[in-house]
């Protein structure tokens, strides 16, 4: 956490103003892959789920820390729905964090009067 608006010395409130900026990027950035990884297990799961029914000894494969297994359908989709919730559980941990950090960012910066370009 930066120091209080009446701590910082002018020459370090450019120093923290870009600290804000870079955080507030990579957790965006963060966010976007985890939704990415998000969307792709979903998309897994929607085809697989019918499956489970119609055909679950089906085969279909699973790339397990580089390594690319033979299991059925039955042995994959508990897995994948796991591996979804956690996904889910950790991109909301990521959204909170992103926006108390920019609630944040925004105080420190009426506390300052930093203006923001429009």
């Amino acid at each position: 956490m930066p120091p209080k608006a009446s701590q910082a010395s002018p020459q370090d409130v450019p120093v923290i103003f870009q600290r804000y900026r870079t955080e507030l990027q990579n957790l965006a950035q963060k966010i976007g892959e985890i939704e990415s990884e998000m969307e792709e297990h979903a998309l897994v799961l929607s085809t697989l789920r019918p499956l489970t029914s119609s055909d679950p000894n089906r085969t279909c494969y699973r790339l397990i820390g580089g390594t690319l297994v033979k299991r059925s359908v039955v042995d994959v989709v508990p897995s994948l729905e796991t591996n979804f919730s956690g996904i889910k559980e950790v991109l909301d941990g990521l959204v909170k964090s992103y926006k108390s950090r920019e609630v944040e960012f925004e105080e420190w910066r009426k506390e300052v009067g930093v203006q923001m370009p429009r």
